[in-house]
């Protein structure tokens, strides 16, 4: 049976290191963003949020390699970052020309959604700084060789941003595998970023030269037809989320094309609505699949980071266990916590995880 062969921690400085965008999330909490008065604000990125939440959630060595302008609103997404642990240190700072024609910081509205109305999101990251960075900007010999990283994470929304951001993720994960680091890929096909730059095509031709160097890929159905052209025969489109069935067939697709898969996951939604959904995970590693528990009716008060959180669950499953069954139920339970608090990041703790993951109840503690 082969195992993860991930360096041990006494080796490294850092557990993981997440290469994406961070932007400054604005949320109107019970309102809508056309009609708010106030938001209350965030941090927040795909790529980001998984390092967050293994430092947070459970303790890990984490960093950040992302760009900002040196303005304020740079210095307030600093801030936030600091407040969650993760190391500030590989983020590149550029120079703010005063109004931010050239480079910016990214923003993004977001809606919680409630009921029959689904959650909303409306990014506003043209000319953002992260979108600028290119390969060259980041001494991964220094940051992989000489100070060592047990895993990288990164994903298809940072990867969709520029023309640069896809051959700096190119270039991260070659210099990642000639260092012995695990990498992990969260595909997060988004149509509306792939959209003006060649649609399906294009995140196709992306996502497959990326996918030569993933350990461990993750993505859902629509995420591994769109970005990687895998084909699912008899998936329901509309049921995309919930066919186990279908997402067992395209991974054993998946495997026979990119061999170097060691561990591919997935949760499994069904959103009855914004604010009830059923909620689960499944994934695959050494040929076997392996199911979390099932959260049905799971309430829901912010959907939006709930994979993320996912996603750092099982890496933390798979890097302290090596146990598929145990990490895909980390990562079920953990996603399942932090949508239940507002935010793109998780506010739980590893003992209310693991006491989820045993069947734990809601009752009050005292």
């Amino acid at each position: 049976m082969a195992t993860l062969q991930i360096k041990p921690a006494g080796e490294c400085a850092f557990d993981l290191i997440a290469l994406g965008e961070i932007m400054l999330r604005l949320d109107p909490g019970e309102g809508r963003i056309r009609t708010a008065r106030e938001f209350r604000v965030w941090e927040g990125g795909g790529e980001y949020n998984v390092a967050r939440g293994l430092r947070r959630c459970f303790g890990l060595r984490t960093a950040i390699c992302t760009a900002f302008v040196d303005n304020d609103v740079g210095r307030l997404l600093e801030d936030f970052i600091l407040q969650g642990g993760v190391s500030t240190e590989f983020i590149k700072w550029l120079p703010f020309d005063g109004v931010g024609r050239t480079v910016r910081n990214g923003l993004n509205f977001t809606e919680r959604g409630f009921g029959v109305r689904g959650a909303v999101g409306v990014s506003d990251r043209g000319h953002s700084a992260a979108s600028q960075l290119k390969p060259g900007d980041f001494d991964w010999d220094h940051l992989f060789g000489k100070l060592g990283v047990r895993w990288l994470h990164t994903g298809g929304i940072f990867a969709v941003l520029s023309d640069t951001t896809p051959q700096l993720v190119i270039e991260c994960v070659k210099q990642a595998k000639q260092h012995g680091t695990m990498v992990s890929y969260d595909l997060n096909y988004r149509p509306s970023l792939w959209k003006a730059i060649g649609g399906q095509p294009r995140a196709q031709e992306v996502n497959r030269e990326i996918a030569r160097y993933v350990d461990v890929m993750i993505g859902n159905e629509e995420d591994f037809t769109a970005s990687l052209g895998l084909p699912v025969e008899g998936a329901d489109e509309h049921l995309l989320h919930l066919d186990v069935s279908a997402f067992k067939r395209m991974i054993e697709t998946a495997v026979k094309v990119f061999p170097n898969f060691k561990a591919t996951a997935t949760t499994l939604r069904a959103a009855k609505t914004a604010t009830l959904n059923d909620w689960a995970a499944i994934a695959w590693m050494n040929g076997q699949f392996h199911e979390s528990r099932k959260y049905p009716d799971l309430e829901i008060l912010d959907r939006v980071g709930g994979g993320d959180s996912f996603a750092s669950g099982f890496i933390y499953g798979l890097m302290t266990t090596g146990d598929a069954q145990k990490a895909v139920d980390y990562g079920a339970a953990h996603g399942a916590l932090a949508m239940t608090t507002p935010g793109d990041t998780s506010m739980a703790t590893r003992a209310e995880v693991e006491k989820l993951m045993k069947g734990g109840g809601a009752r009050v503690q005292r």
